[in-house]
């Protein structure tokens, strides 16, 4: 095989009060990607469709966790990427992840499947770095395991596979504003009290038991941030209205899809997600921001090949 196409799934990071640790995958949005084998030795970007994105591997994400692979590989020949971006770069769900993802996955295939998951979001993680300025794992992950994962430790990295209850669904709300991951991150506080930090383990633990146990009233009394979201919800426009509504119409929790601007709820059943969408989509329809809105069982699977 020398040539492969492969979807790389959007995916929600942070969770409320999983911050830079749990993540979830989404089903149908995602970007795709083209993967093949070349003669000329090295990495080689040769195709960005949808927007505009750095051609020059080392500053493209895709790029810079191909070349990671490629580093450790060392093939006797090269690769070509070609990326669709479907995941608008800025939105929250993912964008830079699936682009770092989709190139370590389609090279691995190629390769005859030489690294494990773990191995591949460690050379993903070079990429995601490129756009957050820092290394963390918890929109890669998802997208290679699927499902709910635990970033435990990033050295030695860590990844653990979290059950998904049968019936949940996700609705996620994109405004089209654009909220970059490192300034999101430069408005957070470096200390944090006791008392909130209480919380904050409290919810998470909780949240997790949730998950393992289909525990869905534990699920909703777990999804609450007591640090992150005060601080980044004030870059979102309308944030608290879109939480009032989205929990007046049944959502088990809502929070701020990674680094934002999308919001995702968790609801218990696809008719409820779809109740949470109507009424999320009433917010927005009296802005003037432009917004999509979709609803998504969680992916188990993660990326896969076309």
């Amino acid at each position: 095989m020398n040539e492969i196409k492969i979807f790389s799934p959007a995916t929600v990071a942070n969770v409320a009060c999983g911050f830079d640790v749990l993540g979830f995958c989404l089903d149908h949005v995602g970007d795709e990607m083209v993967i093949r084998k070349t003669d000329k030795k090295g990495i080689f970007i040769t195709k960005s469709i949808g927007f505009d994105l750095p051609m020059e591997a080392e500053l493209n994400v895709a790029g810079v966790s191909a070349l990671a692979m490629y580093e450790a590989t060392r093939p006797d020949f090269g690769f070509e990427i070609e990326i669709h971006k479907k995941i608008k770069p800025g939105s929250g769900i993912g964008s830079s992840a699936a682009s770092a993802v989709g190139s370590v996955f389609g090279m691995n295939e190629l390769l005859g499947r030489p690294y494990n998951k773990t191995e591949l979001t460690q050379f993903a993680i070079k990429g995601e770095a490129l756009a957050s300025k820092c290394e963390h794992a918890d929109n890669l992950a998802p997208a290679i395991f699927g499902g709910f994962t635990l970033v435990k430790s990033l050295k030695p990295l860590e990844v653990l596979q979290i059950p998904v209850p049968d019936n949940l669904y996700a609705t996620i709300i994109h405004p089209k504003i654009e909220i970059k991951t490192a300034e999101a991150r430069a408005i957070l506080p470096k200390e944090v009290s006791l008392q909130k930090a209480i919380t904050q383990w409290s919810n998470f633990g909780s949240l997790i038991h949730g998950l393992h146990t289909n525990d869905y009233q534990l699920i909703k009394r777990s999804l609450h941030d007591a640090i992150i979201e005060p601080h980044r919800s004030k870059l979102i426009p309308y944030y608290g209205e879109v939480k009032n509504e989205a929990l007046k119409a049944g959502a088990l929790g809502i929070g701020i899809s990674g680094s934002g601007p999308s919001i995702f709820s968790l609801s218990e059943g696809i008719e409820q997600a779809e109740n949470v969408k109507d009424a999320i989509n009433k917010v927005y329809s009296k802005t003037n921001i432009e917004f999509d809105t979709f609803v998504s069982k969680i992916n188990i699977d993660g990326i896969k090949i076309i």
